[in-house]
């Protein structure tokens, strides 16, 4: 039965399209994120998606500002990290779009983009300043602002995309019907990828930071955040899993390259906290040993 005209103009679907109607789901998903979300489970895994987005939105700011502070980024962030950071995420990206993934999971993945540009576009610069590399004529600010240009256009190109495939819902659902064609298997090999990016991001700087033996520079809130944001987001595609077990276990393999990536990289931020923890009371430790060597200096000074 289709939709009365004044229905499907609510949810924006034209009648000659062959998108599935969302008669009861919640109007506020299916505008947002084009999602029929007809029951408790499935709203509250968008829900707990969305706290994700932010979780991963807000990570890179605390770490812009404790970059800005000290103008060492480049010293406390191992290069290793952010190149297999941005690799894992823009595989992730290609992954979740090739092989039609949950909506939330792709706006998800663009927010992962964009927080790992700005943060190499931070780290390029002090890098660039420290090294004093203006004799080879680059400058610094002109090079963030080419950076940024490109940035800007490539956070365009990606909602575009999503915005047009999502368009060509006919095409889509016809294709789901037949097995996995090239486009589809690529698209879980690039999630597959992204899975050992992100678990082997962890593992430069887990190492720079055992070669320096502090943590300073960098913000715990980045890690913090980012485990929090892989806390949610694994549990939202959790909370989605088919009550059917025949559906549950195609389920949990089509979604399993980003559960072990989001949870992996959780299991591994762990071993980055307790790094934070050590190094941060031996610099305590440290501090209040130099402390009781200088007052006894500074007593004799007094004296004579």
């Amino acid at each position: 039965m289709m939709a009365p005209p004044l229905y499907t103009h609510a949810f924006n679907i034209s009648p000659v399209d062959n998108r599935r109607l969302c008669i009861n789901g919640t109007p506020w998903i299916w505008h947002l994120l084009e999602e029929c979300v007809e029951n408790a489970w499935e709203y509250w895994s968008i829900v707990v998606g969305l706290i994700s987005i932010v979780c991963f939105l807000f990570a890179a700011l605390p770490q812009l500002y404790v970059a800005y502070q000290t103008g060492k980024v480049d010293q406390a962030l191992s290069l290793g990290f952010l190149l297999c950071w941005i690799g894992g995420d823009l595989t992730n990206f290609i992954g979740c779009y090739l092989t039609n993934q949950l909506p939330i999971q792709i706006v998800t993945a663009i927010f992962y983009v964009n927080m790992d540009i700005i943060v190499i576009s931070q780290f390029a610069y002090y890098k660039l300043k420290n090294q004093k590399m203006t004799k080879c004529s680059i400058n610094p600010k002109n090079f963030c602002v080419i950076w940024v240009l490109m940035c800007i256009t490539l956070c365009v190109i990606l909602p575009s995309q999503l915005l047009l495939r999502h368009q060509d819902q006919s095409t889509v659902l016809e294709a789901s019907k037949n097995t996995l064609g090239m486009i589809e298997m690529s698209g879980f090999i690039c999630g597959y990828v992204s899975c050992m990016f992100y678990l082997g991001s962890r593992f430069p700087q887990l190492y720079k930071n055992f070669q320096r033996r502090s943590t300073e520079g960098t913000s715990y809130l980045l890690f913090a955040l980012a485990m929090m944001g892989n806390c949610t987001y694994g549990l939202s595609l959790v909370l989605k899993m088919p009550a059917a077990e025949s559906l549950r276990n195609l389920y949990f393999l089509h979604h399993l390259p980003w559960l072990i990536g989001s949870f992996g990289v959780l299991f591994l931020d762990i071993f980055m906290t307790a790094q934070f923890i050590m190094y941060r009371k031996q610099n305590k430790r440290r501090s209040s040993l130099v402390a009781l060597e200088v007052e006894p200096l500074l007593v004799n000074e007094e004296d004579s």
